[in-house]
């Protein structure tokens, strides 16, 4: 068995925080995409609206007031998942660096 020895534990320590890295900025992207893609979203934004309008034709305060709710959360969902991917991926894209920069430090 290999010796762990403090030059092999920064390479494992340099070595793990670049995939994880890697791993958590896949995470961000594929999170991104799904997010702009999601059709059941945007079909129940469209139900909703349509809904809004027909509250609104027939003068009905409460089916008007609770689509509005309903779009707003609809919105805040959206927003939510875009932070976390865009979260995400920063997050990774600093791992790697700082797992590139330990490695530089190391074998330089």
């Amino acid at each position: 068995m290999a010796e762990l020895t403090p030059y092999n534990l920064l390479t494992l320590m340099a070595l793990t925080l670049f995939l994880l890295g890697i791993a958590t900025f896949v995470a961000g992207v594929i999170i991104l995409a799904v997010s702009s893609r999601n059709n059941e979203v945007r079909i129940l934004a469209e139900q909703t609206t349509r809904l809004a309008q027909k509250g609104i034709a027939e003068d009905v305060a409460g089916l008007v007031g609770n689509a509005t709710k309903l779009l707003e959360a609809l919105n805040q969902l959206v927003r939510t998942t875009t932070g976390i991917g865009i979260f995400l991926s920063i997050t990774g894209i600093l791992m790697v660096a700082a797992a590139c920069w330990l490695a530089l430090r190391l074998f330089a």
